[in-house]
């Protein structure tokens, strides 16, 4: 019986020992790093919102997360280089906050996890196999709708009845930029309203753009959101005001700065929606087994300071309409 004790004792010291061990190991730390194509202070309400989701699934910055934030301050030529840094840093994985990071992100790393946000269809570009099975080690949020850029400009047709000439702004060197150039244009046409395209490759191009569409007497603006465009978003509303063009943004955040309108997305709200992702995938599931998310919550805006600023009425039905109404 003494033998017994004696062992059943021991048996127990070492259960107490283990258990103990394990209570003494720190949780594990994960790292992550998020590639932006503009600036911290244009991301930081992205930034705000991705953390924030992160803490509502329990990751605590500095206790068992840490971020590694890449910004290419507009210059699209620097993402590559950027991606590569987070590579070598061996995060575990990447958010990419643009098609065009994305893609810098992809050409970087075929193993590291990315999750991405993006406003056109990561099909087309090549990014994902489909949105139901991406494949590989890519997939995220996408706003993949090619009938959006119709919608912006049916909405500008609507305060703008005259509507035949309508100026985007784009970046050229940009692949995603293109194919949303492209959606633009067939819209355009479906409408009855002949697109003039304006490229913008550098924060100079900016000003001359206005020019030209000053020039071609445009009726009224719109974009196809990538940098330079959106490194400069206070410069750019402040060009549509000065000239007196209505224009039609993607996020509410250019109404807030001023701009006419929006229809689009909120982007902070798909970088919170980003943490579920990071969260899925830091407990173990593969970016391939895990769904290409199309966002379809779209907001309408409209400034009515901005209206008056340029001498336009906004319709009664359009202001019944519309999510938000800046006075």
């Amino acid at each position: 019986m003494a033998t017994k004790a004696i062992v059943v004792l021991l048996v127990g010291l070492m259960l107490a020992s283990v258990c103990l061990a394990d209570a003494q190991q720190p949780g594990k730390f994960h790292r992550i790093g998020i590639l932006v194509p503009n600036t911290a202070a244009l991301f930081s309400n992205n930034a705000d919102a991705l953390r924030q989701g992160l803490r509502e699934l329990g990751y605590v910055e500095g206790q068992n997360l840490g971020i590694e934030y890449r910004y290419a301050e507009g210059d699209l030529n620097w993402l590559p280089v950027l991606a590569a840094e987070l590579v070598r840093l061996k995060v575990n994985v990447i958010v990419a906050s643009s098609s065009a990071a994305v893609s810098a992100a992809r050409d970087a790393t075929k193993e590291i996890p990315i999750i991405f946000s993006t406003t056109g269809d990561p099909v087309a570009r090549g990014l994902v196999a489909s949105l139901e099975r991406p494949g590989g080690n890519i997939t995220g949020v996408t706003l993949a709708n090619s009938e959006l850029y119709g919608k912006r400009l049916e909405l500008l047709k609507e305060i703008v009845p005259r509507l035949s000439l309508a100026a985007i702004l784009f970046n050229p060197t940009d692949l995603g930029a293109n194919i949303g150039m492209k959606e633009a244009g067939e819209s355009g046409k479906a409408l009855g309203i002949r697109i003039e395209s304006l490229g913008v490759r550098h924060a100079n191009d900016i000003d001359r753009a206005f020019e030209s569409a000053a020039k071609l007497k445009v009726d009224a603006l719109t974009f196809i959101h990538h940098p330079p465009i959106t490194t400069y978003p206070t410069r750019v509303v402040e060009l549509a005001v000065k000239s007196r063009l209505p224009a039609i943004y993607a996020s509410t955040e250019w109404c807030e700065s001023g701009g006419l309108m929006s229809y689009g997305r909120s982007f902070p709200d798909t970088h919170r929606r980003l943490a579920v992702y990071v969260d899925k995938i830091l407990k173990g599931t593969k970016p391939s087994d895990l769904p290409v998310e199309r966002w379809t919550k779209l907001k309408l805006v409209i400034n009515l300071k901005t209206a008056t600023q340029i001498g336009l009425t906004i319709p009664q039905s359009m202001l019944y309409r519309a999510d938000k109404v800046i006075k």
